[in-house]
């Protein structure tokens, strides 16, 4: 019961600050490097020139069947994402994660995505609170409650897979 009331306060945290004008930091712990730490959205990762990795995605080919897991549940899921604008891990799933929303009609506004620094904190101690160790962490939400989290590159090394194995367990696909 403490975990879910900790959730519902994140989510309403998170819905909260995406209404706030700043919800992120910029800043570099390396040179030639920038981090950016909190609520971001993909728009505002794609208006910055130093971020051309979001682009790399374009040969990827999801699973039909994620695919299919992920239209059949874009009204009753949320996904929770923290990455690393520095994680070269982040740089190959963040855009083979939007390829597979976008091919599925998933709505942007029912993906948060935060980022963390080197460190693997952010804003408001969202990574504390969500027991975040490792990014990219893509979280799996459905009415408050996480039903399924993809760490890195997932047990198979297939975000697609994986993902719609999440989504299918809540909401099966009927054939």
């Amino acid at each position: 019961m403490k975990k879910l009331l900790s959730t519902i306060a994140i989510l309403f945290l998170l819905h909260y600050a995406t209404l706030a004008q700043n919800q992120f930091q910029v800043f570099s712990e390396r040179p030639n490097e920038k981090t950016y730490k909190g609520i971001i959205s993909r728009d505002v990762l794609m208006a910055d020139t130093s971020f051309t990795w979001l682009n790399s995605a374009k040969n990827f080919v999801p699973e039909k069947s994620a695919l299919d897991a992920l239209r059949k549940g874009k009204d009753s899921i949320q996904l929770l994402v923290f990455m690393g604008t520095w994680c070269e891990d982040s740089h190959d799933v963040i855009p083979r994660l939007y390829s597979m929303t976008d091919a599925a009609g998933f709505s942007q506004d029912r993906i948060t995505l935060i980022g963390v620094d080197r460190k693997k904190t952010t804003l408001s101690h969202l990574t504390e609170a969500m027991n975040i160790i490792n990014v990219p962490t893509i979280i799996v939400m459905k009415r408050g409650k996480e039903v399924g989290r993809i760490v890195e590159y997932g047990k198979y090394g297939m975000i697609d897979r994986e993902l719609g194995e999440i989504v299918n367990s809540i909401n099966p696909v009927s054939h």
